[in-house]
C-alpha cells in the first residue's frame, strides 16, 4: 500500500498527537548525539558510550526511546545488540533544523558585527 504524498489540513488530531511524539522524542540532546553517530554506521551500546562519553545506563535509556518510536532498528548477536538507523527520514528533519539554526545564527552574527 503507498503512502499518501499530500498531509490533509487541517491535521486531524491523531495525526498532531504523533507528529508531536516525534517532536518530543527527538527533544532530547542525548538522541540528537546518539542519532548523528548511528548515521555513520550500526554500533553497540559500549562503542556508543565510548564514542559520546555518556554511561551505559544512559545510552540504554535513550536507544530504548528512540527503538520504541521506530528511529532505530536493534538486531542482537550474541550477548551484544547492535543498533542502526531504522528511519532515515529523520534526518531530513535534522539537516532541515540545521539549515535553518545555521541561517539564523549567520544572520545574528552579521548584525553583531561592528560597522
Amino acid at each position: 500500500m503507498a503512502l499518501p504524498d499530500s498531509v490533509p489540513h487541517p491535521l486531524p488530531d491523531p495525526l498532531v498527537e504523533l507528529v508531536a511524539q516525534r517532536f518530543r522524542v527527538l527533544g532530547e540532546p542525548m538522541r540528537i548525539k546518539l542519532l548523528d553517530r548511528l548515521r555513520e554506521g550500526d554500533a553497540t551500546v559500549g562503542e556508543l558510550q565510548q564514542a559520546l562519553g555518556a554511561s551505559q545506563q544512559n545510552i540504554s535509556k535513550h536507544l530504548g526511546i528512540l527503538y520504541a518510536a521506530g528511529m532505530v532498528a536493534r538486531t542482537k548477536h550474541g550477548t551484544h545488540a547492535r543498533y542502526s538507523i531504522s528511519d532515515p527520514s529523520v534526518f531530513e528533519l535534522c539537516d532541515q533544523i540545521c539549515g535553518g539554526v545555521r541561517r539564523q545564527v549567520h544572520e545574528l552574527e552579521t548584525i553583531l558585527q561592528p560597522s
